[in-house]
């Protein structure tokens, strides 16, 4: 448990650093005053994806939230490095995001709740007009932009929001809230050629194999046991 009381993993737990074993066998005086070999440049970091379609500012604020809504515990990473993030921009800059194959033509009245999205705007600038208005929100509320905030602080700006009590301008925080969710659900869950599930994760948390789900030649082997196979995506059959 982190200062913020936000559970954090120990990736570092159990690892071990292995050293290198210089034999001095019956080098002589000249070989022994030669220094000794320069130990090999580790490979630089991997370059962060970068976003396609999000703002500096909405990729700071989709990052913190995915962050707030799965930390990082003994479960998973966090959102952000299970790829979530980048999950979301990719969805918003994709056809889907720009609305492709929904009818925009009004008219628009307010629906029910169970009527589902009734509103002119694409995914893509729905989201776009909804951090705006959540940033609009926490810095009147509580001075700061949503990712600016303690981790604390951003539960509670999260939790104002599912329950319809963040007053945002113009928009509406809870429906808001129930699309941010559900895009951060089915990022941290699907096949992660798509940028989430980063390394199988939530695969391998819930023990579900990935794409192949055919399991007819191993219901009599595996009956009243449990299966277990390393989950397996659609870019390992490419």
């Amino acid at each position: 448990m982190s200062e913020d009381g936000v559970p954090r993993r120990n990736f570092l737990l159990g690892a071990g650093l292995a050293g290198t074993v210089v034999a001095a066998g019956l080098a002589g005086p000249a070989e022994a005053q030669q220094p000794a070999t320069a130990p090999a440049t580790p490979p630089p970091a991997p370059e962060p994806e970068p976003f396609v379609t999000l703002t500096a500012q909405e990729a700071a604020f989709i990052a913190a939230a995915v962050d707030t809504l799965i930390p990082a515990d003994e479960l998973s990473p966090s959102g952000s490095d299970c790829g979530v993030a980048i999950f979301i921009d990719r969805q918003l800059g994709s056809a889907w995001g720009g609305g492709a194959r929904m009818y925009r033509s009004g008219p628009f009245v307010k629906g029910k709740p169970e009527q589902g999205y009734q509103l002119p705007l694409t995914p893509r600038d729905y989201f776009a007009t909804g951090i705006a208005a959540a940033n609009a929100w926490t810095r009147k509320t509580l001075g700061k932009d949503f990712d600016r905030l303690a981790a604390g602080d951003r539960v509670g700006a999260l939790k104002a929001m599912e329950d319809g009590k963040a007053a945002f301008e113009n928009f509406d925080a809870r429906a808001f809230f129930g699309q941010l969710l559900s895009l951060t659900m089915a990022g941290f869950f699907a096949d992660p050629i798509y940028g989430g599930n980063r390394d199988k994760v939530a695969w391998k948390m819930i023990g579900f194999p990935g794409l192949p789900a055919t399991y007819a030649d191993k219901i009599e082997a595996y009956r009243d046991k449990r299966y277990v196979a390393e989950p397996q995506s659609i870019a390992d059959f490419s």
